[in-house]
């Protein structure tokens, strides 16, 4: 039985249209999608090859008596002639549909890998896009904390001057600025990589400006977890790829005991004989697998031995694809339970403890380590709810790319 547990997903709709384009170009230029849809189309080709027959033969010759040049003895001796055979392999009953069927199963497969391509690249693309999104919140994070210390730089200065406060307290707003300035460093390299990343994905100049993404207001919708299970059984690609491997081992078995059947060959030919009636000869090749058995039997087993094995792999996959599913369905509950916290509860409480913190220090009642141990708080706060909105959103995108499900509103 499945579990009926619910998850709340965010979905941020007014920023559908610029990540669409985004997903939209980096389906049409992405370099790993093209190549991988070159293979689908190569693929695509080979059942007919598979069911051909194999090419005819034709042999011209002659036999000369007397000597090596052509001709002669030609009309004197029975055994002088001109002449050519025609051949053709027929394969036992059973064979080229096989083999078509085979490249057929081969050919799925790869649709698949394609379908696993694109949305392998559609997530990253999407991981980047909001790994930017969370660079660009985070500096301003970092701007908004970095101009209340400097406002508490001047006032911790302006005590100092006035007898009423100490050195210490400008030493350590400065090394508040200090710290904050080498976080926002790390924060404009995680900007301008999302950026390249984003480029190198829609096959863009790496430098090229990125807008800025936008993302409204959280809002919720429920999506059961047995629902995306269900998802992911019908449309995940790599268990269809591993399904179209099952069957192409099983006719693979099929087909290596159908090989004890032997080809056959027929030919016919015309022979000049000179002055003499013209010869005409036809025969019939069938060739004896008495010597192939421990062969036969062997690429039999072998095949046995493949179709077991893709079964196994495709439940092994099955079973480790819904681990992942769940897995994601997990944190992405605790990332909307901490994004409820932080939004409603401690974000603002913190705001208004170093309002009130400020507000006392300004009016000479409170101490400055407090109003920056409540500036260090609401920094945290601010920080760890984008961090959880950044999570939250991995999280859908990694489930979309597992079940196919538009979770993010995004597209």
């Amino acid at each position: 039985m499945f579990e009926t547990f619910l998850l709340c997903f965010l979905a941020s709709g007014q920023a559908g249209g610029e990540l669409a384009r985004l997903v939209e170009e980096a389906l049409e230029r992405n370099p790993e999608i093209q190549a991988a849809r070159r293979k689908l189309e190569a693929a695509r080709q080979r059942p007919a090859a598979a069911a051909s027959l194999p090419e005819p033969m034709v042999s011209i010759g002659y036999a000369s008596i007397g000597g090596p040049l052509p001709g002669q003895g030609l009309g004197r001796e029975p055994m002088a002639r001109a002449g050519f055979m025609a051949s053709q392999t027929l394969p036992a009953p059973g064979k080229r549909s096989l083999r078509r069927r085979i490249a057929l199963e081969e050919a799925g497969a790869a649709g698949q890998e394609y379908a696993m391509v694109e949305r392998r690249v559609v997530a990253r693309l999407k991981a980047a896009w909001y790994e930017l999104h969370h660079a660009w919140e985070m500096l301003d994070v970092a701007a908004r904390n970095r101009a209340l210390l400097e406002r508490l730089f001047r006032l911790a200065s302006a005590r100092y001057q006035a007898g009423q406060g100490s050195q210490k307290e400008l030493l350590d707003a400065q090394m508040r600025l200090t710290l904050l300035e080498a976080k926002a460093e790390g924060l404009e390299q995680m900007r301008r990589r999302s950026e390249a990343e984003i480029n190198a994905l829609r096959a863009r100049p790496l430098e090229e400006p990125v807008a800025r993404p936008s993302v409204g207001e959280p809002r919720e919708a429920l999506v059961r977890l047995e629902e995306l299970y269900e998802r992911a059984r019908l449309e995940s690609p790599a268990l269809a790829a591993l399904r179209h491997q099952v069957r192409r081992a099983e006719l693979g078995l099929e087909l290596a005991r159908r090989e004890s059947l032997p080809d056959v060959t027929f030919a016919a030919g015309y022979y000049n004989m000179g002055g003499m009636p013209p010869m005409f000869e036809a025969k019939v090749d069938i060739p004896l697998p008495l010597l192939r058995r421990t062969k036969l039997r062997a690429e039999a087993a072998g095949q046995a031995h493949e179709a077991e094995a893709a079964r196994r792999s495709y439940q092994a996959t099955g079973n480790e694809l819904l681990f992942r599913i769940k897995d994601e369905w997990l944190a992405g509950s605790a990332a909307w339970r901490l994004l409820r916290i932080y939004s409603t509860t401690l974000v603002p409480q913190t705001a208004l403890a170093l309002e009130a913190a400020m507000a006392a220090y300004e009016a000479g009642r409170g101490t400055f380590a407090d109003v920056l141990a409540q500036a260090a708080a609401m920094l945290d706060a601010e920080e760890n709810y984008h961090a959880a909105l950044r999570d939250y959103h991995l999280t859908l995108v990694r489930l979309e790319e597992m079940t196919g499900a538009d979770l993010s509103g995004e597209d």
